[in-house]
């Protein structure tokens, strides 16, 4: 008998769910821009976007997201959170455009009797009464069975008496929630195969959360027992623990489960970075699929082994996700990393040359400083002391100033392509000083456009001190491309300048191509 691959079904509540993270609070255009990601980027199916009544600002970001979804037919993909409180949660929702509303409901005796304070029957009562007047405004009802797991444990017959009754409603979708993330995966697949088969013919969606580090087993499990949709958020986002990540859940759903989805991996590490920026929330080095450091290998031994057979590669193919391998360059990498990096910038080196490289990545290395690939060519110069690294762009000597009372200043002296250019500006701060004249030189004297930064980050090397060498860390927007650069100094400001002395000198080999083609 063939095996059947399963079909599942994803909804994102980064929107809504995710919003509960402590400190995250996004604004109705950024709430837009979010779901716009999730649906025509990544391609999930559905996406819950905010809890009703709320605030008059939820309002108009649910207005402004169902505005744009109606004219694109995506509207029926969007859902928000409503409360069982008569007409008061479906009129708000309907008002805003939207036509699904995802009821929130008691699925514990415990929440329904201590929490409402009513019966089973009464609450039953009061959920039909919602779902008929949902129905009657031509609107979708998918339900939350809200203390699920829980309900499963001590109430499984309150349970049943639920959905016993619900089964003969409209009701499309029944969506059972681990809310307080007590289940581990044995539970799961335990409480999911009851529902299963008890109600063999409903759609059962999973929502797990992760205050046990199992959300994205428990997905798994919940999978293979039949459930036939799931709840996400990006990077993970959601109250206290988080919910189970997006790019995790779909990375086992088709590794480990040969499942299908919908899901366009290739965005996934693109629509985080965006969510990262807006929800000021960052994504540790370690995360899988998106994590920073995720895609490198630091032992050399794994980069030699790389360069035969790819022998330390599995499944999780960095270009799967929009990224590619990469090399950590320290005191653990050995010339099979270096050769690696090397190779990918179009530089070779002699045994000799090699092991002078090697020999000074290894004593920055044991001073705790990242050496990143874009630092190579400069290390190589550096030991060489020949031109390995031809900069096309030379700052010859630099001011920057601050007194109180008055804007910083700078003034510089930089050469392009052998040509000197000198300018001055004030500015918010020195480094802001200087990147104005610049911008100056390269905006007003040369004609040319100018790098827009979008990012900017001061850590101290791991180890470090406050006396430590600090990394400034600048994201970069050049003719729609993204791309960063680093500086390393003792000095902040000087360790930006570097960084952009870096830029300057990408930007300056892309402007040298496009000039000859």
């Amino acid at each position: 008998m063939k095996y059947k691959q399963p079909q599942i079904e994803i909804m994102d509540t980064t929107l809504r769910d995710g919003e509960q993270t402590s400190g995250v609070s996004f604004v109705p255009h950024e709430k837009l821009m979010i779901a716009r990601l999730l649906l025509e980027e990544l391609k999930v199916d559905r996406v819950e976007v905010a809890s009703a009544r709320v605030s008059d600002g939820e309002f108009d970001a649910v207005k402004m997201i169902c505005d744009w979804a109606a004219r694109r037919n995506l509207l029926p993909r969007v859902e928000v959170l409503g409360f069982v409180d008569g007409h008061t949660s479906v009129d708000w929702i309907h008002a805003t455009g939207c036509r699904v509303i995802n009821l929130l409901c008691k699925g514990s005796l415990k929440h329904c009797t201590c929490q409402l304070r009513k019966t089973p029957e009464e609450h039953i009562e009061d959920i039909i009464g919602v779902v008929n007047y949902a129905n009657e405004q031509d609107m979708e009802v998918n339900i939350y069975l809200e203390d699920w797991s829980n309900g499963m444990k001590d109430s499984p017959e309150y349970v049943f008496q639920m959905v016993d009754a619900l089964m003969h409603t409209n009701i499309k979708r029944y969506m059972l929630p681990d809310t307080l993330g007590v289940l581990n995966p044995l539970q799961v697949i335990e409480y999911m195969r009851k529902m299963v088969k008890r109600y063999p013919h409903a759609h059962f969606d999973f929502h797990p959360h992760n205050d046990y580090d199992l959300a994205v087993s428990n997905v798994l499990a919940a999978v293979l027992s039949g459930a036939k949709g799931l709840h996400t958020t990006i990077n993970g986002l959601g109250e206290r623990a988080g919910n189970a990540p997006l790019s995790s859940v779909q990375a086992i759903l088709k590794d480990h489960f040969n499942a299908i989805t919908n899901i366009d991996e290739g965005r996934l590490n693109e629509v985080s970075r965006v969510v990262e920026s807006y929800s000021g929330i960052a994504i540790p080095a370690n995360k899988p699929i998106v994590g920073e450091n995720v895609f490198t290998q630091v032992a050399g031994v794994h980069a030699d082994g790389d360069n035969k057979s790819n022998l330390y590669c599995n499944d999780l193919l960095p270009e799967r996700f929009g990224r590619k391998r990469e090399y950590a360059l320290g005191k653990n990498s050995g010339k099979a990393n270096i050769r690696k990096n090397l190779e990918d910038l179009g530089l070779t080196l002699d045994e000799d040359s090699m092991r002078k490289v090697t020999e000074r990545i290894i004593e920055l290395g044991d001073k705790k400083e990242l050496v990143t690939q874009e630092d190579l060519p400069y290390i190589v110069s550096d030991v060489l002391k020949h031109g390995v690294m031809n900069e096309k762009v030379k700052l010859k000597t630099y001011i920057v100033n601050l007194a109180y009372g008055l804007k910083p200043m700078a003034t510089l002296k930089i050469e392009i392509n052998g040509q000197e250019f000198e300018e001055s500006s004030s500015g918010d701060g020195q480094y802001d000083a200087f990147v104005r004249a610049l911008r100056k030189i390269y905006k007003v004297t040369l004609g040319r456009k100018f790098p827009m930064l979008t990012n900017y980050a001061v850590t101290i090397p791991p180890g470090g001190r406050t006396d430590a060498f600090v990394q400034t860390v600048i994201t970069w927007s050049y003719d729609g491309t993204v791309f960063r650069t680093r500086g390393l100094d003792a000095d902040q400001t000087e360790a930006a300048i570097k960084a952009t002395m870096k830029m300057l000198n990408i930007i300056e080999d892309d402007y040298e191509l496009k000039k000859s083609e």
